[in-house]
Formats: structure tokens, C-alpha cells, sequence
């Protein structure tokens, strides 16, 4: 890679990393533009488990899926975006898997992440 492409992406690496992986349930903090006043962002809380992670360093996206009105709803957000302000655990999940897309066909009780154990 040429020195100046590097340059750019180093400025959108963001210093504050979550240590979080696949299962646990994450809150996004995501900025969208207020339509009342120009040029300012409102924060709009995202919450749901981490299905995927694919990528790294710059490129690096989590797929969150939640549940809203019975219906699933998964978003995909890139971590180095300067719209997604901050990523915060509420949970943590054990799973064996690397990829959890097998959520997509379960319902109720069988959808539900074990919580990790606290050792």
C-alpha cells in the first residue's frame, strides 16, 4: 500500500476499541443527521447480538440481530465508520460457533445465547 493511503486510514482507526465477539449482546450508539437543524447528529441506540464479524483493521463490520415486533432485524455496521459513535457489551454469550446465521431460523427459547461464566 502507498504511504499516503495508509496516512488516511490511520486517521479513521478508532483508538477506543471494544474487546467484544460473536454472541454477546452489544449496544450501538449510531449518529443520524437531526432534520431540525443543519449539520447536527442525533445518537439512536442499537441493540442486539452479534451474529458476525467479518473483516479487520479498517474494514472491519459486526452484524447485530435483534427482534423488534416479532419480526428480525439485523444491520450491519462498519466499526471504523464516523457515524457509529461507540459500542458498548451488555452481555456476554458463550457460543461455539464463528458465524451465528443459524439464529435466523429459530424462535423463542430457541434463540436465546447461553451467558457466559464469570471465571
Amino acid at each position: 500500500m502507498s504511504t499516503k493511503y495508509q496516512k488516511i486510514l490511520r486517521e479513521y482507526v478508532k483508538k477506543d476499541a471494544v474487546n467484544f465477539g460473536i454472541g454477546d449482546t452489544v449496544k450501538v450508539q449510531v449518529k443520524i443527521p437531526d432534520a431540525e437543524k443543519a449539520g447536527a447528529f442525533r445518537l439512536q441506540a442499537y441493540s442486539g447480538v452479534v451474529i458476525s464479524l467479518k473483516g479487520e483493521g479498517n474494514s472491519a463490520n459486526i452484524t447485530v440481530r435483534r427482534v423488534a415486533f416479532g419480526q428480525g432485524v439485523e444491520r450491519i455496521f462498519p466499526l471504523n465508520s464516523p457515524l457509529v459513535d461507540s459500542v458498548t457489551v451488555e452481555r456476554r454469550g458463550s457460543v461455539r460457533r464463528a458465524k451465528l446465521y443459524y439464529l435466523r431460523d429459530k424462535v423463542g427459547k430457541g434463540a436465546r445465547i447461553q451467558e457466559a461464566s464469570r471465571n
